[in-house]
């Protein structure tokens, strides 16, 4: 019986050592954050590139609409 006590509390030991360690190594990680803020302003530049591209669109499907309204007013005879 003191085998299996004296075995369970060094697997106790053990589990924590490890998990302490486990910490400790996972400490230093916390400073890599600000490389994933980074990331965000890449991601609101390729937002505003995409809305200019959808104001380019509209302006051409205006331009287009445009063109076609000024077409048949010049095919249309003058009286």
């Amino acid at each position: 019986m003191k085998r299996l006590v004296l075995f369970v509390v060094a697997l106790v030991f053990a589990f924590c050592t490890t998990v302490m360690a486990a910490d400790k190594a996972a400490a230093p990680a916390a400073p890599a954050a600000p490389a994933v803020e980074k990331a965000e302003p890449a991601k609101a530049e390729v937002k505003k590139e995409v809305k200019k591209a959808k104001k380019k669109a509209k302006k051409a499907k205006k331009a287009e609409k445009k063109a076609e309204e000024a077409a048949p007013a010049a095919d249309a005879p003058a009286k």
